[in-house]
């Protein structure tokens, strides 16, 4: 019953203020104001506000409240869990598969790129530059770099 007579006094409040705006000539901002005035009213008609006032200090409502809770945590929590380990488990069944299929043979001396390849060209070493007298320092630098083929 109280929060029926608020909610007329909050819309007859918003109504009256939406007459002084159009009065000032500020019609769109005087029906912006009557709409969200009526809209307490529509809420007592339908009966949303004793629903809420039910549903407020009802305990079961707020038990049934802390249910779904944790029902959207603990799906929360599964769909990380799943991300992280990649997929549900016929997904990852189906990449351990498709990983065997493609993979490399023990005997193999270059990976296998797919159907039609060849294997590269390796390049052709460039001729060693003479050395000069600053370049002794780099000369360890350009050993290792030799070793490694680069």
């Amino acid at each position: 019953m109280i929060a029926e007579t608020v909610c007329s006094a909050v819309s007859a409040a918003g109504l009256g203020i939406a007459a002084v705006t159009a009065y000032r000539r500020r019609f769109l901002t005087a029906v912006r104001i009557a709409a969200y005035s009526l809209v307490p009213v529509g809420l007592v008609m339908t009966g949303v506000v004793e629903w809420l006032a039910d549903t407020a200090f009802s305990p079961v409502a707020w038990a049934g409240f802390g249910v779904l809770g944790v029902a959207w945590v603990l799906f929360m929590t599964t769909r990380a869990v799943e991300r992280r380990r990649g997929g549900t488990r016929k997904e990852r069944k189906e990449a351990r598969a498709a990983a065997r299929r493609d993979a490399v043979a023990p005997g193999a001396s270059a990976p296998s790129l797919g159907s039609g390849s060849r294997p590269a060209a390796e390049p052709a070493p460039r001729p060693a530059k003479a050395s000069r007298g600053g370049d002794d320092d780099f000369s360890d630098i350009e050993a290792i770099l030799k070793k490694h083929g680069i």
